[in-house]
Formats: structure tokens, C-alpha cells, sequence
């Protein structure tokens, strides 16, 4: 073929056509055009096909990981009620000037309510990784982006309302290691020393009733129970809306692939 357009070409220069010479030239000039075109068209179509690709696959990644985020909160969110709800019952209980509460049934409510670390450890490693790397852009939706960057700030200030509602936890816990304080009895009234830590049975525990009874345990169980309480309401259920609201922007990108 090269070889034709070249023996054409120097035809028309022997022949002195300067003006068909032109027209060829042009011709041959609008040809190249026309294959650069081809080209960059076929190479941008190859470049789209893999950053689709690339996306269906993070977007594949980030809907299993949110997905496993959302059932971890759904517990976190029963855990967490369940303890602030226990330590109702244990101030309900003793508030109640006419009731004659039993020991053992207060120190399994309270080792119930304070057992359980409460923190909500989401499956972020693909999310780090797209942002570290820079691949977040690689999403087509702006509003999903924008998501997902709000999501790990959120995540932060989750993290310092957990820490508030740790540190209540504390207080209470702090009371038991005092010289007024029996922790071994609540232990043993909540059947749990010898499967926790192996020890005898205690024939006969001391009585936690007069810390029970004082105003600094109820304030300090209060204050645990109101942080419980906003940590649900404030944080944990708003999160949960964050957390649906970006699994329908992960299912309504993949749908439109």
C-alpha cells in the first residue's frame, strides 16, 4: 500500500501537477488525521472500559464491607441499650423507697451493664486504601465521594462520644475498687468467678448494699446511663442512617454500570 501512494506521489511530481499533487497531499494528510482519531478513540474506549472495571470492583469491595458494618452497628446499637437499660433497672430499683431489692439480682443487672466494652469497629481497609492511594476520584458519583470522606470523619467524633461513655463506665467501675466496694460479690452473684477467673465459690459474700445505696453510685451509674442513652440516639442511629444512605448510593452506581 506504501508502496502505491509513494510511486502515485512521484507521478504527479513528474508530471509537474502541481495542483493534484496538492489534493493528494491533503488527502494523505486527512488519511493520518483520520487514523490519530481511530486511534486515540480506541484507546480512550480501552481507557473508560478499565476505569468502569476498576470501579465495579471497589464499588463491589466497599458494598461488602459496609454491609458487614451495618450488622456490627445493628449489635453495637443493641448492646449498648441493653446496658444503659440495665442500669435503669438497677436505679429504678433502688430508688424505690418501698422495695427490699435483691442483692444478687442488682449485681447481676450491674456486671450485665458494665461487662461489655462498647466501640463500633467499622471495615474501613478498602475505604483507607482508596483514599491513601488517591482512588477514591475513580468513583463516578460525587455525592458517593463525598459520603464516604463525611463517613470517617463521623467515625471520629463516634469515637470520642464511645470514649465519654467509656470514661462513665469507669466511674462506676472505679467505686467497686474501693474499700466500700466488693467486686469478688458481684462476681459471685453474677455466677461468673469461677468461669471468668477459676475461683471457689464464696460461701458467703460481703454486701455491696450500703455502695449500692450511695448517692455517688447513683450519680455516677446516672451519668452512665444519660451518655449510653445520647451515644444511641445522637450518634449510633444518625450513623446508621449515614451508613443505608451510602450502601443505596453504592447499589444505584454498581446498577448503572
Amino acid at each position: 500500500m506504501m508502496k502505491f501512494f509513494n510511486r502515485l506521489r512521484r507521478q504527479l511530481l513528474e508530471k509537474n501537477n502541481l495542483k493534484k499533487y496538492l489534493l493528494y497531499a491533503l488527502g494523505e494528510i486527512v488519511l493520518v488525521v483520520i487514523g490519530i482519531l481511530i486511534a486515540l478513540a480506541i484507546n480512550n474506549a480501552q481507557q473508560e472500559n478499565e476505569i468502569k472495571r476498576k470501579e465495579i470492583t471497589y464499588l463491589s469491595g466497599l458494598q461488602k464491607e459496609f454491609e458487614i458494618s451495618k450488622k456490627k452497628l445493628a449489635t453495637l446499637i443493641e448492646v449498648n441499650r441493653a446496658n444503659y437499660k440495665g442500669a435503669t433497672q438497677v436505679v429504678s430499683l433502688l430508688a424505690d423507697p418501698g422495695s427490699n431489692p435483691d442483692e444478687k439480682e442488682l449485681s447481676q443487672l450491674i456486671f450485665r451493664s458494665l461487662y461489655n466494652d462498647i466501640a463500633f469497629n467499622p471495615n474501613n481497609a478498602l475505604l483507607n486504601e482508596m483514599i491513601h492511594s488517591g482512588s477514591l476520584k475513580d468513583l463516578s458519583s460525587t455525592t458517593l465521594r463525598k459520603n464516604l470522606t463525611n463517613w470517617l470523619s463521623t467515625l471520629e467524633d463516634i469515637a470520642k462520644q464511645e470514649a465519654d461513655l467509656m470514661s462513665h463506665r469507669d466511674h462506676v467501675l472505679d467505686m467497686m475498687r474501693t474499700n466500700d466496694g466488693h467486686l469478688r460479690s458481684i462476681l459471685h452473684y453474677a455466677d461468673t468467678s469461677q468461669s471468668l477467673f477459676s475461683l471457689p465459690a464464696d460461701a458467703s459474700p460481703e454486701s455491696n448494699m450500703t455502695l449500692f445505696r450511695s448517692p455517688a453510685f447513683e450519680n455516677n451509674l446516672l451519668l452512665f446511663i444519660l451518655s449510653g442513652q445520647s451515644t444511641e440516639k445522637a450518634h449510633y442511629l444518625p450513623l446508621m442512617t449515614d451508613l443505608e444512605q451510602i450502601l443505596n448510593l453504592i447499589e444505584n452506581s454498581i446498577a448503572d454500570q
